[in-house]
């Protein structure tokens, strides 16, 4: 064999090979946002935005993400947001619609209090699916819901509904120090 044909094949396997890289990389990546973000993942998709675009939109969520002080609550913190809650609850039964609105309320203080930027729904939405990807979905329907009521089209049953899906996000949001730890932890290790 030639030296030029040589060098033919070297060069050909070294661009397969690095296909083949890239090829695995992407897969790689692809199923690390899957687990990452789960529902998220697949809603994004859902919504008609290709793969690729989704995928970059996830990886600049954790970028933005990484620029937030996220703390835990103290534990006096979270006693008294506990507290506000359970009350919100039983006001439930006399009003469900001031409930519900003042339950999305809590959540919000306490997402700011975490160290999440407030500015937006959608937003708000975009931040959280980074540490909480399984609950925020939960923040969105509770929110539809409450727009729901807010057109005078939610039932009682609707409302109650979404107290139990801005609890979702609520209790995850109250957690300890070592349930973020793991979380950041499990992060770096994908």
């Amino acid at each position: 064999m030639s030296t030029g044909a040589t060098i033919v094949i070297i060069v050909v396997a070294v661009v397969v090979l690095a296909l083949v890289g890239w090829f695995v990389w992407q897969q790689v990546r692809r199923r690390q946002l899957r687990e990452r973000f789960g529902p998220e993942y697949d809603r994004a998709l859902e919504e008609g935005k290709d793969r690729r675009e989704v995928e970059t939109e996830l990886i600049e969520r954790e970028k933005r993400h990484s620029q937030f002080d996220i703390r835990p609550l103290d534990e006096a913190a979270r006693t008294r947001h506990a507290e506000a809650w359970e009350k919100v609850q039983a006001d439930f039964v006399d009003d469900p619609g001031t409930a519900v609105a003042e339950a999305d309320r809590l959540v919000t203080i306490v997402m700011a209090e975490r160290g999440y930027p407030t500015d937006g729904f959608e937003q708000q939405l975009s931040d959280l699916s980074v540490r909480h990807a399984a609950t925020v979905g939960h923040y969105r329907t509770a929110r539809e819901l409450m727009a729901s009521h807010e057109d005078n089209q939610a039932s009682t049953e609707d409302l109650r509904e979404a107290m139990v899906h801005y609890r979702a996000l609520f209790e995850e949001l109250l957690e300890s120090e070592s349930s973020d730890h793991r979380a950041d932890t499990a992060r770096r290790r994908v």
